[in-house]
C-alpha cells in the first residue's frame, strides 16, 4: 500500500472519527447529524480526490467526476449545518430544505454527466478536466451553497453574544483556513498553472474546518477531561490498528488486522457513548443540584419573611388583645359596677376569646424565637412533683367544668430538676389542657415517677379521650399539625405540641405520645434529667 494512500486513509479516518464522536454526543440533534454527514461526504470526496490524481491519466476522468459528485453534498450539508446551528431541531422552514435538497439532487446528477466535465486533457503532471456546458450550473449550486454558508456564519457571529460568539469564531477560523487552502491548491494551481501536486493533500486541508465545527458543537463537552481523554485514547488505539491494516503483508494478514480494527472501532464507539452518557447524567445532576440549591435558598428566604411577618403581626395584635382582656376582667370583677347576668356571660366570652388569641400570639412569637435560636431559658432548681402538682391544681376548674376526674400521683417525691419554671409550666399545662379538651367523659391522670435509667424523671398525662391513630402520632409534634377529625370542633393552632417538644429538648429531655387507637385514650409523656 502506497504512502500517499496511507496518508489519505489515516486523515480520512480522523475526519470520520471526529464526525462520529460528535454525532454520538447527541444523536437526537439535527445539527450533529448534519455535521456527521459533512464528515462522511468529506471522507468519500477525499478518496475520490486521491484516485483522481493517482490512476492512469486516461482513467482519471471518472474519478474527477466523483470528486464533484461528493463535493456537492459536502457543500449542501455545510449550508444546512450553518442554517441550523446551534439548534438541535430544524430551525428553518421545511420548504427551504426541500429547495436546497432539490438543488443537491440536480448537482449530483449532472456531476457524473459529460455536461459538467466533457473530457480531460492529459499532461505531464496528470489529467486536466475540460469544463462542459453545465459547469456554471454546478458551480453556482456548490459555490453558492458554500458562500451562503460562510456569509450566514459571519452574520450569526456578529449577532451572537459573547459565549456564543466564541463558538462561531472557532468555526469561522477553521472553515476559512480550510477553504482558502482548497481554493489555492485544488482550483487556482490546477486551473491556472496546470499543477496537481497538492491535490492529494486535500483531506488534510479539511481538518481545520472539521475541527472548528466539532469544537463549536462540543465546546462544553470537550471541556470534560474524562470524555476527551476517552476519545483521544480511542483514536490512538484505532489509529495504531489502522496502521496495522495498512502495513499488512498479504490478504490474510490484512483481513485479520481489519477484523481487529472493526472490533476496536465498535468497542471504542460503545466506550465513548457510555462515557458521554455518564458525563451528560453528571451535568444534568449538577444542574438539578444547583436548581435545588437555588430553590432551597429561596424557600429559606420565604420562610424568613414569613417568620418576620408573623412576628410583626403578633406584636401588633398582642397589645390590643391585652387591653381587651384587661377591660373584660375589670367588668367581670365589678370594676364598673354591677352588670346583668346576660352581659356578664357575653363579657366572659370576650375574655375567653382574648385569652385564646393571646395564647395564639404567644405561640407564634415562641415559634419565631425557636426558629431563630433566640429562645432564652432561666433554669431554676425545683422539686418536680410539687411543681407538676401545682400545674394540675391550676387546671382542675377546667376538668370540673367538664365533670372529668382529674387525679395526680407521684412516686418521685424529693427528686429535683433544673428547669425554666415559666416555660416548663407551659409544657405541662399544654399536655394536661389538651387531655381535658379532647376528653368528653372519664378521667385525666397525671403521674410523676423516676424512669428505669435512674437519671431522669417522667411526667405522664393519660386520659380516656379520643385516642390517636399511628399516622397521627407520627406527625403529632410537627408545626401546624392537628387531628383533621376535630379541627372544626375544637379550636387550636397546631403549634402547642411542637413548641412544647422544643422546650423539653432544650432541657435535655424527651417527649412522646402513645395511644392504643382511636377512641381508646392517649398518654403524653415528658422526661427530664433530675439532679
Amino acid at each position: 500500500m502506497s504512502l500517499n494512500f496511507s496518508f489519505t486513509l489515516v486523515v480520512s479516518f480522523a475526519i470520520f472519527f471526529i464526525g462520529l464522536v460528535v454525532y454520538l454526543h447527541d444523536r437526537k440533534s439535527l445539527t450533529n447529524l448534519f455535521f456527521f454527514l459533512i464528515a462522511v461526504a468529506t471522507v468519500l470526496w477525499s478518496f475520490a480526490n486521491f484516485f483522481s490524481v493517482t490512476v492512469r491519466p486516461e482513467e482519471a476522468l471518472y474519478w474527477i467526476r466523483l470528486v464533484l459528485f461528493f463535493a456537492a453534498p459536502h457543500s449542501i450539508f455545510f449550508l444546512f449545518f450553518t442554517l441550523n446551528f446551534p439548534s438541535r431541531t430544524l430551525s428553518f422552514r421545511r420548504r427551504y430544505a426541500a429547495l436546497i435538497g432539490g438543488a443537491l439532487a440536480l448537482a449530483m446528477g449532472i456531476s457524473l454527466s459529460p455536461f459538467v466535465f466533457s473530457g480531460a486533457i492529459v499532461t505531464g503532471t496528470g489529467a486536466i478536466p475540460t469544463p462542459g456546458a453545465l459547469m456554471p450550473v454546478f458551480a453556482a449550486i456548490v459555490l453558492g451553497s458554500l458562500i451562503s454558508g460562510i456569509v450566514l456564519m459571519v452574520r450569526k457571529y456578529k449577532r451572537a453574544e459573547d459565549a456564543e460568539r466564541v463558538r462561531w469564531r472557532a468555526m469561522l477560523i477553521g472553515v476559512g483556513a480550510s477553504y482558502i487552502l482548497l481554493v489555492v491548491t485544488n482550483f487556482i494551481l490546477v486551473v491556472l498553472f496546470k499543477d496537481t501536486t497538492f491535490v492529494i493533500f486535500a483531506p488534510l486541508f479539511m481538518i481545520p474546518a472539521i475541527a472548528g465545527m466539532a469544537y463549536a458543537i462540543l465546546r462544553h463537552g470537550l471541556l470534560n477531561v474524562k470524555a476527551i481523554a476517552t476519545e483521544i485514547f480511542t483514536f490512538f488505539i484505532l489509529s495504531v490498528s489502522l496502521l496495522d491494516v495498512i502495513t499488512a503483508e498479504g490478504i490474510k494478514q490484512m483481513v485479520f488486522h481489519g477484523g481487529i480494527f472493526v472490533f476496536f472501532l465498535t468497542f471504542g464507539m460503545l466506550l465513548i457513548k457510555s462515557v458521554v452518557r455518564e458525563v451528560e447524567q453528571r451535568e444534568k445532576l449538577q444542574i438539578l443540584t444547583e436548581e435545588l440549591s437555588a430553590a432551597n435558598e429561596k424557600l429559606k428566604e420565604l420562610d424568613r419573611m414569613k417568620s418576620e411577618f408573623l412576628s410583626f403581626a403578633s406584636h401588633q395584635v398582642k397589645s390590643p388583645l391585652a387591653v381587651i382582656k384587661g377591660y373584660a376582667a375589670l367588668i367581670l370583677e365589678g370594676g364598673y359596677g354591677k352588670i346583668p347576668q346576660a352581659v356578664a356571660e357575653t363579657v366572659l366570652k370576650i375574655k375567653n376569646s382574648s385569652d385564646q388569641m393571646i395564647a395564639l400570639v404567644n405561640n407564634l412569637l415562641d415559634l419565631r424565637k425557636i426558629e431563630e435560636g433566640r429562645m432564652e431559658y432561666t433554669p431554676e432548681e425545683v422539686e418536680i412533683s410539687k411543681f407538676v402538682s401545682d400545674v394540675v391544681e391550676g387546671l382542675r376548674p377546667l376538668a370540673d367544668a367538664k365533670k372529668l376526674t382529674l387525679s395526680f400521683a407521684s412516686s418521685a417525691e424529693g427528686l429535683r430538676a433544673k428547669i425554666d419554671k415559666q416555660k416548663f409550666y407551659q409544657v405541662i399545662q399544654n399536655f394536661v389542657d389538651n387531655s381535658i379538651k379532647y376528653t368528653e367523659s372519664g378521667f385525666v391522670k397525671v403521674e410523676v415517677a423516676p424512669r428505669d435509667d435512674k437519671k431522669s424523671v417522667r411526667v405522664s398525662i393519660s386520659d380516656s379521650g379520643r385516642g390517636m391513630s399511628r399516622e397521627l402520632i407520627a406527625s403529632l409534634f410537627m408545626q401546624f399539625n392537628r387531628d383533621p377529625s376535630v379541627k372544626k370542633i375544637i379550636q387550636g393552632t397546631g403549634l402547642g405540641l411542637y413548641i412544647a417538644k422544643q422546650i423539653v429538648i432544650a432541657h435535655g429531655g424527651e417527649v412522646w405520645a402513645e395511644s392504643v387507637g382511636e377512641g381508646k385514650g392517649s398518654t403524653f409523656s415528658v422526661s427530664v434529667p433530675y439532679l
